[in-house]
């Protein structure tokens, strides 16, 4: 049997493919750093559906990605709310 693992090189791949620059050999806590550096609102909704399909799908997410996605990606995809004036 065969599962599918998401490990941080796959994290770091899957972000480079929507044109994020992650440098090689990254945790995946510092690659969810680079990506949402300088974030723009395409590049969000890319990484947001991303994040859906990771944590969404069938593939085992290794939990150290799990927790680097939850930290770092999830808190910067939520829409702020502006302060009520």
């Amino acid at each position: 049997m065969h599962a599918d693992l998401i490990d941080q090189e796959d994290l770091r791949e899957r972000l480079v493919a929507l044109g994020l620059s992650i440098p090689p050999g990254v945790t995946a806590e510092q690659a969810c750093e680079h990506a949402v550096s300088g974030l723009s609102p395409e590049r969000a909704v890319a990484l947001k559906r991303l994040v859906e399909e990771l944590l969404g799908g069938s593939a085992t997410v290794l939990p150290n990605v799990r927790e680097a996605i939850s930290r770092t990606l999830l808190p910067a995809l939520v829409p702020r709310q502006s302060p009520p004036g």
